[in-house]
């Protein structure tokens, strides 16, 4: 079973307007139409058996009308190969009832984004979230490192990560793009005793740039070699790596050849493709 742990589609009718602000902030190249249905689509050309969309909250205001859209989708798109996330922002301010609702609902998480919110993600409003997602069980996937979106942005840097998870409780958490996007050393230095996983999306080669170019160059648009992603999951031991591609914005189908290709047992291959998320998410295939 392939999970693809990290992955984003909107609604239908705003998908197009989406995509063209985030690409324009992100100069990255699209591989689906941000549609529900291209998501599926892209994944069972790639052999993807689930595919979980991570809704962004870029405003506290659309926390409530984005997990009216997952909560949805969670009932009538299972069978397509997509579930939800829920949504959430750390100053909404109807954060509590919201998180009361994705569980009752069957959610079985949270997207965090903090660069995208604004907010640090060891504010007590990040915290206290994070708080109440390990009270219901409800797992949270951050968005970890610097942003190619936001250059500057350090509200999700490893340190305030651990810092975060310090004061936290028991919590099912992942820290996307493998704990620290560009801050992959810091990664590996701080957060292996948090019990955090990592999540594959956008750190293993190098960035696919849009047609209209890239305001990075050379070095900066490559990430994480072969070697360095294993050593990296080594810090962290197998079992805590999860696959996601971040899609629209890489082709599913060449994640999984990269992670195919690694240096690794196939036991730790199958594992960081679906095994640990179908755990992790207590999912079973239907």
């Amino acid at each position: 079973m392939i999970i693809d742990i990290h992955t984003h589609a909107f609604p239908d009718k705003i998908a197009q307007a989406a995509l063209r602000k985030m690409q324009g902030q992100c100069h990255t190249a699209l591989f689906s139409d941000g549609t529900g249905k291209g998501l599926a689509e892209s994944g069972k050309r790639a052999g993807t058996d689930l595919a979980v969309i991570q809704p962004v909250a870029t405003n506290p205001e659309k926390v409530p009308h984005l997990n009216d859209w997952a909560i949805r989708l969670n009932q009538e798109a299972r069978a397509e190969g997509l579930i939800s996330f829920g949504a959430m922002h750390p100053a909404c301010a109807v954060w509590e009832e919201e998180l009361e609702r994705l569980k009752a609902a069957g959610v079985p998480g949270v997207k965090l984004h903090p660069p995208y919110a604004g907010i640090d993600i060891d504010d007590p409003r990040s915290i206290r979230i994070l708080r109440k997602c390990g009270e219901l069980g409800l797992a949270v996937l951050i968005h970890s490192g610097l942003d190619i979106g936001i250059p500057g942005s350090l509200a999700a840097v490893p340190e305030k990560i651990r810092r975060a998870l310090d004061r936290t409780g028991p919590l099912r958490i992942i820290a996307a793009h493998m704990g620290g996007w560009k801050r992959w050393k810091e990664a590996g230095r701080l957060l292996p005793e948090t019990g955090a996983y990592l999540d594959t999306s956008f750190s293993l080669g190098s960035l696919t740039p849009a047609e209209d170019g890239h305001p990075w160059r050379g070095d900066e648009l490559r990430m994480l070699t072969e070697e360095e992603f294993c050593k990296l999951a080594g810090r962290f031991g197998a079992d805590r790596v999860l696959f996601g591609t971040d899609s629209p914005w890489a082709d599913p189908g060449a994640e999984i050849r990269k992670i195919r290709n690694l240096p690794l047992k196939d036991g730790e291959k199958d594992l960081i493709l679906g095994g640990n998320a179908a755990k992790l998410l207590r999912l079973q295939a239907r």
